[in-house]
Parts: structure tokens; sequence; C-alpha cells
């Protein structure tokens, strides 16, 4: 009786929902297109509502519509023009729209891209997002249109006043992208320090990787693990051990759990940990065993070529 009276309520339900929690459950679904199919009108017949033209902007955006997006974080900015916020995501939408379009094209947005994010900051001294944003943006641009590494640390040292872990970890994407590891690696350490966040580990095994420091990176891995106890960690560890060549067994072995252990929270496929089998198998010119999980991952996804590449490498 209860689950009746509930289906001949659910549409009673749904009338009663404004467009705004419609939107805003349809953005926390993913369902981005329906998200901007219900705000879209709710919007051109309330101009004023800060709320639906932010959740509109929050709908393109997520649709890689940087120009729309741009367009409502711009009434935004307009409408209240103290709200650090809305500046960061005009500056957001702009500066994806400039890494989306020519070199050229982009020269002639990067100056509001800049204005925005430097207002955000001026208007918030503790507006974290913003400060990354400027460092990032600083250490990307050429020296010729306004790119510099002291700008880009400057803003680095006021994340560090805010949060030691945002500093620590800015400064270390500083002198990794400035092609100083070591340092790079000091910043990351004291980050996982200070932090530990799967995020801070991840940053210093992706240096470890690039700098082609397998045994380093797997360390960092396992101590991950230690602390956070995530079955996707197996998979990272049996990844590295594949990729490089590099404690076959120990990667064989995490894989395994990995596959034993899977859920979809864990986020790569089952597919993907079967290559890294191969990959290992092969590695230990065990071409049955390698074929045998080769084909494993192709009946999963059968369309990714890295796959089918591999199994003819095989053959």
């Amino acid at each position: 009786m209860r689950l009746i009276i509930f289906i001949c309520c659910f549409p009673l339900f749904l009338i009663g929902q404004t467009s705004i929690e419609k939107g805003k459950a349809l953005i926390q679904q993913k369902l981005f297109s329906k998200a901007e199919a219900e705000l879209k009108p709710f919007v051109d017949n309330n101009e004023n509502d800060l709320e639906a033209i932010e959740l509109l902007g929050d709908a393109y955006g997520h649709q890689k519509k940087w120009d729309e997006a741009a367009k409502q974080y711009k009434k935004l900015t307009e409408a209240k023009p103290t709200e650090a916020n809305y500046h960061y995501k005009y500056g957001g939408a702009l500066g994806m729209k400039a890494l989306s379009v020519s070199k050229i094209r982009a020269l002639t947005i990067i100056d509001d891209v800049k204005a925005a994010f430097l207002k955000a900051a001026e208007l918030d001294p503790n507006h974290i997002d913003t400060r990354w944003a400027l460092v990032e943006l600083y250490m990307q641009l050429p020296g010729i249109i306004g790119g510099s590494k002291s700008k880009s640390l400057k803003y680095a040292n006021e994340l560090e006043k805010l949060s030691k872990v945002d500093g620590y970890l800015a400064k270390g994407y500083i002198y990794e992208y400035d092609d100083e590891p070591e340092l790079a690696e000091d910043y990351y350490l004291k980050a996982i320090k200070v932090g530990g966040s799967i995020t801070c580990y991840d940053k210093l095994t992706a240096l470890y990787e690039k700098e082609n420091l397998p045994e380093k990176a797997i360390s960092n891995i396992e101590a991950s693990q230690i602390k956070h106890k995530r079955n996707a960690l197996h998979y990272q560890i049996g990844k590295v051990c594949a990729d490089y060549n590099v404690q076959l067994d120990k990667g064989l072995t995490c894989l395994k759990v990995y596959l034993h252990n899977y859920s979809a929270k864990d986020g790569v496929p089952k597919a993907w940990a079967n290559y890294r089998i191969a990959q290992i198998y092969k590695h230990k010119k065990d071409t049955k065993q390698a074929l045998a999980h080769i084909d494993l991952a192709l009946k999963e996804l059968p369309k990714i070529e890295v796959f089918k590449e591999f199994k003819e490498s095989l053959q």
C-alpha cells in the first residue's frame, strides 16, 4: 500500500520541485544536458536569479561549452561584482576556452583570464582555488605574454599561508614544470608529511614515473596503500611494474588482489588490470598466459586499440 501511495504521489513531487532544485539534482547526477534544458528556460524568464544563472553556467561548463558558460558567469560578475567566486568561475571558463582554440585566438583571451583571477584574488584573500589558478597560469604562459615563475611562486607562498599542503603541492608543481625534479620531490614529500592525502601521494608517484624512477614510484604507492588502504592502489603498483618491467611478481600479485577485491568505486575497469597482467606475462616470456589475459581484456572492452595492438604483438 505504501508503495502504491508513493508511486501515485511521485509525479506531484516532481511538479512541486522548482527548476533550480531539478537543475541541482540533475547536475549531481551528472546529467548536464538535461540540467541545461531545465535551467535555460527558467533563466530566460528570471534574468535576476543569480543561483539559477550560476547553475546554468555550471551545466555548460561540465559539457565544455565554454562560451556559454563564460556568458553566464559574466552576468554574475556584473550583477554582483564583489563576489570573488563569480570572477573565479568566469576566469576559469575563459581559460578553458583559451586552451581549446588556436594559439592566436587564445592570445586575445588571456588578458581577460588574468584580470578575472586577479580580481577574485583581490576580493577574497582566502580563496584557495583562485591562487591555484594563478600558480598554473603564470607557469604555463610564455614570458612574452606575462608568464612568470616569480609570480607563480608569489601565489604559491600565499597558498602556503592559507594551507601548507596546498602551498607545498603548488611549489612541487612549479619546480616539476620548471624541470627541477629534486626540488619538486622535496615539496611533494613535505605535502605528504603535512597532509598525506591520496592526491599528495599521487603527485609524487607521477613525478617518479615521469623521471623514470619506477622503484621509488612503487615504494611511494605502497606507503599510500598502508595509509589509505584502497584497492585502486593495487592496480597502480601493478601498472608501474608492468610498464617498467620491474618487480614483476609483486605486480602480478597486486593485480590479482585488485581483481579479487574489485568494485565499481575502484575506477579502473577490470579489463585494464587484465591488460597489465598480460604485459607482465609477456615480460616473463609466458605467451600463453599473456594471450589468455589480453583476451579477457578484449572481451570486456573490445574497442580499445592498445589491447588489439598488444594481442597482435603476441601473435
